[in-house]
């Protein structure tokens, strides 16, 4: 057997031992893939002494960038929880949209609402407007929540400045504007599949039982009971909102703008950074969600300090899976991954999709997936010379997000306040999420061909 095939079987087995320890025995996911980081790296013949600073530098590439996306967008999502910006959203796009299309307005609410924060954090945001809608139109609870959970994966795997997006963009150094107008081109029509489409097909075949604990509990609290005066202005959350979203199309179109070298280019590169962009946000949110809303300094220092502390859990597995990745380059298993997809002659655009989709099916988590996948694609694709790396970054994306079970977070979260089965979970969410990454795929390969 030669030493490559060996790498590629302990990284299997690595693999394989990840999604037993995590799924089965239900053991902490930071701690198992660094123990299993660690054991990989041992078993294929790194020197000891190598190990732990390999491991360590892969979480501090990762994490350099990350943890300010982390950070900042967690603020602004909080501003909008605490403010009832985001119950304005939903109020005024379900009046807009009527009871008939309530699926619809959904995933566009969890498209714009999902842009700065992770989908877990997303989705405990909106599960009480879901459980709300469904109540109050009568309408299945799977026909409102399915596009919900939809909106926020798409967005979770494909759209800047998503903390998730923003891996892959520093990796294969895309330009941030061009990857968020083709996300958005993308990213839409895959969420209006796999979101209303698909729920409108499977929300009539899985019956839920009648009564929903979660329901009962959320629906006595959050901003439900506002009155409709009492909340923030529609045009002011949204400004506020997708500011960072205009900053990054600005950055993004620069060289269009102005002469490269000019001061206003300058200018734009700078507050058209995704860091420079989420801050301004975050600043401006503190101002039109906070001051503006009644609340006062000391408030909003409370709101911006204690939304932090649940994102250590998601920044340390970042983390952790950037250590992999760090680990799987140290020793030679991402070459022996390259020379095997070369072998079989997959483009980038492929190789990116394929290595992100046996991550997330290894680790069950999209960002972990995406991270360690761009980690691992990115310097093939440059020496490649790829001429498209903000496609890399949506194919990346879409494998991140397919076949979703039992060692993704997000899979329980979606079977516990939609009161499922497991297996009614398997059809719903994990189906959900394959149409994503499929549908994703195959649109980021038609504009591969078009470009």
């Amino acid at each position: 057997m030669s030493p490559g095939t060996s790498l590629l079987i302990y990284a299997a087995a690595a693999i394989i031992a990840l999604i037993v320890l995590i799924a089965r025995y239900r053991l902490n996911p930071f701690i198992t893939i660094t123990l299993v980081a660690l054991g990989l790296a041992l078993v294929a013949g790194l020197p000891p002494g190598e190990i732990v600073g390999a491991y360590e530098a892969g979480v501090g590439r990762t994490l350099g960038h990350i943890a300010l996306i982390v950070a900042l967008g967690t603020m602004l999502g909080k501003m909008m929880a605490e403010s009832g910006g985001a119950e304005r959203i939903a109020r005024t796009l379900i009046a807009r949209f009527g009871t008939k299309n309530v699926h619809w307005a959904m995933m566009l609410i969890a498209f714009c609402i999902g842009l700065p924060i992770f989908f877990e954090v997303g989705f405990v945001l909106l599960i009480p407007i879901v459980l709300n809608v469904a109540r109050r139109t009568g309408v299945p609870l799977l026909l409102v929540g399915l596009p919900m959970v939809a909106g926020l994966s798409v967005v979770h795997g494909l759209v800047p400045p998503h903390p998730a997006a923003m891996l892959a963009v520093h990796e294969y150094r895309a330009d941030v504007g061009r990857t968020l107008f083709y996300a958005l081109v993308v990213g839409l029509p895959t969420a209006a599949l796999a979101g209303p489409v698909f729920a409108r097909f499977v929300a009539p075949r899985v019956r839920l039982p009648a009564h929903n604990p979660m329901e009962d509990a959320l629906l006595d609290e959050g901003h439900a009971r506002v009155p409709d005066e009492a909340l923030p202005g529609f045009g002011i959350t949204i400004a506020t909102l997708l500011l960072p979203v205009g900053l990054m199309l600005l950055g993004g179109w620069a060289d269009e703008i102005a002469a490269r070298g000019t001061m206003l280019n300058e200018a734009l590169r700078f507050i058209g950074h995704s860091v420079v962009a989420l801050l301004l946000a975050t600043l401006m949110s503190f101002v039109t969600l906070g001051l503006m809303r009644g609340f006062n300094r000391e408030q909003i220092l409370k709101f911006s300090q204690e939304c932090l502390a649940p994102t250590a859990a998601i920044t340390l597995l970042v983390g952790a899976g950037g250590g992999l990745n760090g680990i799987l380059v140290k020793s030679g298993v991402a070459a022996e991954i390259t020379t095997l997809s070369q072998r079989f002659e997959l483009s980038p655009l492929m190789m990116g999709w394929a290595v992100a989709a046996m991550m997330r099916i290894a680790t069950g988590s999209a960002t972990v997936a995406m991270s360690t996948a761009a980690g691992i694609v990115a310097p093939i694709a440059l020496a490649a010379g790829y001429p498209h790396p903000e496609l890399l970054v949506l194919a990346t994306g879409a494998g991140a997000l397919i076949l979703s079970h039992v060692n993704d977070g997000g899979f329980w979260l979606v079977k516990e306040y939609f009161n499922m089965s497991v297996a009614q979970t398997f059809k719903t969410w994990t189906v959900l999420e394959t149409i994503i990454s499929l549908v994703a795929l195959a649109l980021t390969a038609a504009l591969a061909a078009i470009l």
